[in-house]
């Protein structure tokens, strides 16, 4: 008996941990993230189109696979999944994007509340507006399980002022 209330405990704790994380990678607030924030009330200077797509190879991709920025710029990334199924556009550092895709492996069903991510299934559109704060390299990624694997993936490059 005691065996199954310590399992059971962690269990729970466990649950308990990836829902407090529950905007992965460490819960992202809406501020303090390497890549940026949310826009908020600002304007965009312009706005990129990004395509979801299922290729007929079986292959999953991004149109564009690469986004460039410029630091301090305030983008509306406008999305269209084209594809047959559901699929995310997550943009974050390279390490936190690693990190969210394991959370993703272990509970592929989480739904996203995070401000720097999209999830739409087959037809919907829908967009992000952003302002990148920090010049650098980092990532954008499909985290459904399989995606990433099958080429969902992309480089975010924010030049210095």
């Amino acid at each position: 008996m005691k065996k199954i209330l310590i399992a059971t405990a962690v269990a729970a704790l466990t649950v308990t941990a990836a829902l407090a994380a529950g905007k992965h990678a460490g819960g992202h607030g809406e501020e303090g993230m390497a890549i940026g924030q949310p826009a908020g009330e600002a304007k965009p200077k312009r706005t990129i189109n990004v395509v979801m797509k299922d290729k007929s190879d079986g292959g999953m991709v991004f149109e564009p696979s690469t986004i460039a920025v410029r630091q301090g710029e305030t983008i509306r990334l406008k999305f269209v999944n084209s594809g047959e199924q559901d699929h995310e556009f997550v943009m974050d550092t390279h390490e936190a994007v690693m990190e969210h895709k394991e959370v993703m492996a272990k509970f592929p069903e989480m739904e996203h509340d995070d401000p720097n991510a999209i999830r739409l299934k087959a037809g919907e559109r829908g967009e992000i507006l952003w302002t990148f704060a920090n010049a650098g390299e980092f990532s954008f990624a499909c985290l459904i399980p399989g995606h990433y694997e099958s080429g969902m993936k992309g480089a975010l490059k924010v030049s210095g002022k």
